[in-house]
């Protein structure tokens, strides 16, 4: 059996609204687990609620609305009701008040973050917000370095910069919110980016490059000509010694015959022309169409 404490004047301070529950505490503890001590345990919650909610007012700046906080204050003090044991001789407020606060901590730590990061990365962001403060004020407002904080804390550098980066996780910005303070700002969903199109052609064109370095010669030399070089089909004839409707149907051919393989492999359908053409000089031709 624990030794039973004496209680110091520390555990016997009073607060503005501590009711007489000893009386109370001491009938629930010689009473049986019913519904006579059930009832009783039940007053000595309602006659403590209001400390419970003075807690509460702590946190209410943080994030959270009073409300909540009342309900996760109260939880605590059922439970600090229901495991309280007056023959230790602690006063109640004593052991009441840290489980309260624990449990609205409990309640910051586990359930508000809106981006999930670990315990000790949290224990991080509370010491540097902490350390922040501190220096902040005998800086005379000023703005606390990295290495100021470090030595602050007795927290590596790294573990300073992991503490800040957490500092903006506990909340998330609406995607219509307009940051700062300017009236002509803007949105945040106007800085999201759109598709790029280009990334498109890319892919096109690393699809036809194996295809393309499988092309007989002339074929690969007609393509070349015609949409890197910009030549007509009449003066890419004139250039092979052959005539411009040859020309014509071996592009058409060639380009049919492209599409059709890489429909075959099940790539993306795209234009051919249009990859071809996007290139101007021999810095943009596709691999496996080379110069002639």
């Amino acid at each position: 059996m624990p030794a039973k404490r004496t209680q110091s004047p520390r555990n016997a301070r009073r607060y503005d609204d501590a009711p007489d529950t000893d009386a109370a505490f001491r009938r629930i503890a010689a009473l049986p687990e019913g519904p006579e001590r059930s009832a009783l345990r039940q007053e000595v919650v309602c006659a403590w609620m209001p400390m419970a909610v003075r807690l509460a007012r702590r946190f209410r700046h943080r994030g959270e609305t009073f409300e909540d906080l009342r309900q996760v204050a109260q939880l605590g003090l059922v439970k600090a009701v229901s495991r309280f044991d007056p023959a230790l001789g602690t006063a109640f407020p004593s052991f009441a008040v840290p489980t309260i606060l624990g449990e609205v901590k409990r309640h910051f730590r586990d359930e508000l973050w809106v981006v999930h990061v670990p315990r000790r990365v949290q224990e991080l962001r509370g010491r540097v917000r902490a350390a922040d403060r501190e220096l902040s004020s005998s800086l005379g407002g000023g703005i606390p370095g990295v290495h100021d904080i470090a030595i602050h804390t007795g927290l590596t550098e790294a573990e300073v910069r992991l503490g800040q980066g957490a500092l903006e996780s506990f909340t998330a910005w609406s995607l219509d919110a307009v940051p700062g303070r300017s009236a002509d700002g803007h949105p945040l969903t106007e800085t999201i980016g759109g598709t790029e199109p280009g990334f498109d052609r890319i892919v096109d064109r690393e699809a036809l490059r194996p295809l393309l370095q499988a092309l007989p010669e002339r074929e690969r030399q007609i393509l070349y000509l015609r949409f890197f070089c910009e030549m007509t089909q009449a003066r890419i004839g004139l250039q092979l010694g052959v005539s411009q409707m040859h020309v014509s149907r071996l592009i058409t051919r060639t380009c049919a015959q492209l599409h059709d393989q890489v429909m075959g492999a099940g790539v993306r359908g795209a234009r051919l022309d249009g990859v071809l053409s996007t290139g101007r000089g021999a810095q943009d031709v596709p691999s496996g169409l080379s110069p002639p």
